[in-house]
This record gives structure tokens, sequence and C-alpha cells, in this order.
């Protein structure tokens, strides 16, 4: 009895593993020989599915990192092993995953395409009804799937480059109607106030990223409404057994988490994976291989030949609300800020002697800038939210329509913007010596660059390297490596009024005292504000103060660190030519106690969308450099 007693203890230690083996199936034993036959273990859709990627010495290697997801023990570098694994777990009703339901349920897109492949027999190998994923499809209630993309939201670093997640369209559903529909979105699980930790944490793959279903209209209100991003969708053309593919291992990934690296494994590339199971044919992963920003995965989207069938875009509230003021006659401007800080001047002749069409015009305006006053200032949003009933109850009393009210977007599509990587060639002169530099840039956009399809007045450049060889001295050198350099500009009017902030870090080359092209680190940031203006096409004046720190052998006690004072002006002369200067005054009064008064002055000329060539004059202590440069972008 004792021995029995023992014999049932142990079974029960067993691993998950070997009990799913347990009783021994002849039609098992069938399947595992037909999938060994077949090869599908190497097999795309196979690797797909579980996310491996070779090794660079050989093999393979998931890139999911939840043991979870895995029903082998060396599921993660072993693809025969996670076959065969999984194959067994059909027989079981054990429950695994994150989602504790048995293997046919939890990774149900791997239980089609084994099925497909290997025929099964539902007399033999039982299919569970799944009543779980059958709800959630039904909810979902999908026609089509459409990509989103946020633009840049510079305020935040997570998102200075943008977003991508999925719509599941519904049947019957319009563009009307769409913003009920549901979303498929990866992101990283961030604690609040993660203040430093999120930079390196986010770099180096310290966070758990995970797939989520949410509601788009809480996404809208997110990007659209509460961080001024615009929206832009892009409706696949998919079939709806694609789309069946696509959802099947969606709902697979919420037994998964990735970890989460900012600039390779993120949102981007986690839904490009997931456009992949839909259709095998498409390698979108395989052209990322060290960083992945979304922008480039849209222009790789519409490369590929029938994938993108629509594209709508979504304004922003500060767009729409910038794009209604523009049309406002001198008169209508002069009163609406009448209305706006007190609702009772419609009662007014000043207001009633304007053509109906315009007074809906402008109580529709005023509703929805006092909408986003009370939604972005919270001292004053009872003030605003009455003045904005006042105005409803007005606009009630005229039964007609608003008119359709088109927006034009200030950005166009990134579609239409350049490519992210940079690579340059160029000849100068500094300080009477000619030089020839080479030059690659990481990413991503500076404010020289084409406009086309980027946030306006923003810059975000990464891993900017500059190689030069000056001929006097015949040397070849490393003239300036940049780190990191975002810089936002944010024009304030009459309805925003945001900082304009800069940073940058690197190193570059200086000529100071008796010391020639010496190497120096600075760190360098600044806050200020920013005004736009139409004197040509559109300018933006703005100022910073600045805060300065420099390390080098060229300075008493080998560093300097100060502040001061710059501005300048950023000028679009046409859609092709485009001016930047700038100007300050920088005090040191940490280690070597000097003085810089830097100037620069640029120019840059499109001539197509991923080629152009600038000309610069910068001026730094007794250093002065001319350069002239041809950019391809790629």
């Amino acid at each position: 009895m004792i021995n029995i007693l023992l014999l049932f203890l142990a079974l029960l230690s067993f691993p998950l593993e070997l009990k799913a083996q347990s009783p021994p199936s002849p039609y098992l034993q069938e399947l595992l020989q037909q999938a060994s036959v077949d090869k599908l273990y190497q097999k795309r859709y196979w690797h797909l599915l579980l996310h491996y990627r070779k090794n660079f010495l050989g093999g393979y290697t998931s890139e999911v990192d939840d043991p979870g997801f895995f029903l082998s023990a060396h599921g993660k570098t072993d693809p025969e092993a996670e076959l065969q694994a999984t194959l067994k777990y059909f027989f079981s009703d054990t429950l695994v995953g994150r989602s504790k339901q048995p293997a046919q349920c939890a990774f149900i897109a791997r239980y089609h395409w084994l099925k497909e492949k290997l025929q099964f027999q539902d007399s033999k190998l039982f299919p569970h009804p799944c009543e779980r994923f059958v709800s959630w499809l039904e909810e979902l209630n999908p026609a089509s799937i459409t990509f989103i993309f946020p633009s840049a939201y510079m305020d935040n670093p997570a998102s200075m480059f943008g977003h991508s997640f999925l719509r599941v369209d519904q049947k019957g559903q319009t563009p009307g109607t769409n913003i009920l529909a549901y979303t498929i979105n990866y992101a990283a699980e961030v604690p609040p106030n993660a203040g430093i930790e999120f930079a390196y944490k986010g770099i180096f793959g310290g966070y758990k990223g995970f797939f989520s279903t949410i509601p788009y209209y809480m996404k809208v209100k997110e990007y659209q409404d509460i961080e001024n991003r615009d929206i832009w969708e892009y409706r696949l053309n998919f079939s709806q057994t694609q789309n069946f593919k696509l959802l099947m291992h969606a709902w697979e990934l919420g037994n998964a988490y990735f970890d989460y690296y900012f600039f390779k494994e993120n949102c981007a590339y986690h839904i490009l994976s997931l456009l992949e199971v839909a259709d095998p044919n498409l390698h979108l992963t395989d052209q990322f291989h060290f960083g992945t920003i979304p922008a480039d995965t849209i222009r790789l989207l519409a490369r590929q030949k029938g994938l993108v069938q629509k594209i709508s875009y979504r304004p922003a509230r500060s767009t729409l609300l910038k794009r209604k003021r523009e049309t406002l006659t001198k008169e209508e401007a002069s009163l609406f800020p009448k209305i706006f800080h007190d609702p009772q001047v419609i009662n007014q002749s000043e207001f009633l002697q304007l053509p109906q069409p315009r007074q809906i015009f402008l109580l529709d305006f005023a509703s929805d800038v006092l909408r986003y006053s009370a939604a972005t200032d919270s001292e004053h949003a009872k003030n605003y939210q009455d003045n904005n009933r006042s105005i409803l109850v007005a606009r009630s009393h005229i039964p007609v329509p608003s008119a359709l009210f088109p927006v034009e977007p200030f950005s166009l599509s990134p579609v239409q913007g350049h490519q992210t990587i940079r690579v340059g060639g160029g000849v100068g002169w500094r300080n009477n010596e000619i030089f020839q530099e080479i030059s690659f840039r990481g990413a991503y956009h500076d404010l020289l660059d084409p406009d086309q399809g980027y946030t306006q007045d923003a810059q975000i450049t990464l891993l900017d390297l500059r190689l030069r060889h000056y001929h006097q001295r015949d040397q070849f050198r490393v003239e300036q490596f940049t780190f990191a350099n975002v810089l936002s500009l944010a024009p304030i009017d009459s309805l925003f009024a945001s900082p304009s902030w800069k940073i940058n870090v690197g190193m570059d080359t200086v000529k100071f005292h008796s010391c020639d092209l010496c190497s120096n680190g600075y760190l360098s940031t600044g806050i200020g504000g920013a005004l736009e203006t139409h004197m040509f096409q559109r300018e933006v004046f703005f100022i910073f103060g600045e805060f300065d720190a420099n390390v080098s052998n060229a300075y008493d006690e080998n560093h300097r660190v100060g502040g001061g004072v710059s501005g300048g002006v950023m000028a679009t002369i046409t859609p092709r030519w485009k001016w930047l200067a700038s100007a300050g005054y920088l005090y040191f009064p940490l280690g070597d106690r000097s003085n810089d008064i830097p100037i620069s002055i640029g120019q840059r000329w499109t001539f197509a969308k991923n080629f152009a060539v600038r000309a610069t004059f910068t001026h730094h202590d007794q250093d002065n450099e001319v350069l002239a440069v041809f950019h391809g972008y790629f």
C-alpha cells in the first residue's frame, strides 16, 4: 500500500511536459512521426508563430521571453522540441499559458496550422470549443484590419518617434463609427513616475512588453485630444482568412511578454510580426536589424504592392483649431475672443449681423476651444465649462446642421517623408584649411531636413557621426559624434502656450587658445519660446535660455561650465528651400573662465524626397567654418 502511495506521489511530481505524454496515444505517435517527416519545425510559418530568429553562429532563439509561452523546456531555442511538445499538449486538458486554457485554445493559431498540415481527425483528437476565444472574436466582429500611426509627441520620450498599433474594423462599420472598434496594441509595462529609470530600462530591455485589446476611442482620446497628435490610418488589403490568422496569433500573444527594447523590439516591430503571420509572403521584420522606427515601417508597408488599400487622416484637436482659426475674417478674429470670454456677446448686434453659416461656425469653434481649454487648464476648467454650456445652448437655437469642415494636415503622411538613415559627403573650409567630410546618421530628422512627412518644428538626431580629412596636415579624424540632439519648437499664440526646449549630447572638435582641433565633450540644454510668422511662406523665431558644459584639454582645468542665451529664425522660403540661422552669447564662470558667441547659418535645398544639399557657416570662439554637403536618405 505504501509503495502504491509513493508511486502516486512520484507521478504527481512529474513535469507537465511528461504528464502530457501519458497515456501514450498511437494517433499522437503517428502525428509526431508525420510532423518529423514533413520537417514542419523548419517551416517559416512555425518560426513566425514562435517568433524564432536565426542566431549568428547557427540555431534559433525566440524573441518571446515569457517561459509560459513555450510548452517544451527547450522551446525558446529548439523549434522541433516545441512542435513536438505542442502536439502532445493538444491531447491534454492541462491548462497552460498565462491565460490558463487547454493548449488547443491558448495557442489556437498553432493548433489550426498544425491541423491544416497534418489533417487532424476530430474523432481521434477531439477539438476543444474554446468559448473564450469565440466570445472575444464575436466581440471584435472583424471585417478588416487598419494600421494606425499617431504622429510623434515630443513631450514624451516614449512617443518621440510616433507609435503603431492595429484597429480591428467591424462589419457594418462606417468612418463615423470606427471609433467604437477595438485595437491590438503592444506597449511596455512602465511604472508611474519612472523618471531616469525609463531611459536605461527602455533602451536595454528592462521592461516587459505586452499585447492588449483596447477600444479605439480610448486611444483617440489619448493621442488626438490630450497629446495633440495627428493620427494616420492605413487600411490593409487582407482577406478574411488572413484577418483570422492575425487575430488567432494576437490571441496567443496574450500568453506572452517580450523584453521591450525602445529602439528595436518596440511597438512597430511586433505589430509587423502580426502582419507576417497574416501573410507569410511579407518579410517585414527582416528589414530592421538594428532599430525599428515606426515611420519607417509605414513607408515599408506602402512599398508592398497592393497591401495598403486606403489612407485616412484623423486630425489632432490642435490641428483642427488652428485650421479653423485660419478661416476667420479680420472681423471674426476680433469678435472671437469676446465670445470666448463672455458668451453674452452672441446676443449683441456685432454677432447677430453675421450670416447664419458664420454664426454657426463661430459658435462651433468657440465650443471646440473651450472644451480644449477645460481639458488642458484644470485651474480654470469650471469657468470654461460654464461658458461652453452657454455657447451650446445658443447653438441649439439654430436648428441647422454644422457644415463639414475638411482639415488639411500641417505635415503630410509619413509615407511622403524621407528615409531616416542619412549619409552625406561634402567639402569645406575651416580656418584657412580645406577638408573633405563623410557622415552617417542613424536617425531621424533635423530642422533642415526635408519637412514632408515629419512633425513640424521638431528635431531628433541620434548617432550622428562625421569623419573628416584635412588636406594641409593630411589628417583623418572623427570630427563630431552626436549621441542625441532633440529640439522642440512650440510657437506660442492666443490658443497655445507651450515651452520650446532642447538637449544636445555628444563630442566635437574645437580650436581654443593654443589647442588646434582638440576633442571636446559637450552637454547643452535649454528652454524658451517660439513665435510663428508668415512674411515669406513660414517663419519660426525662437529664443532659449541655455546651460552648457564642456570637457576638453583645450580648457583650463579641462572643463568649462556656464550658460547664456541664444535665438534665431527658421524660415521656409519655398517647399524645397529652407534657412536656419541662430546666434547666442554664453558665459562660463566655472573651469575655464571664458565666453563664446556661437553663430550658425544654414540653408537646405531639396531636389528629391531622399536627396538634398545644404550649405552652412558656423563660428565658435576663434573657430570659423564653411561646409557644403550632399545628403542621401536610406
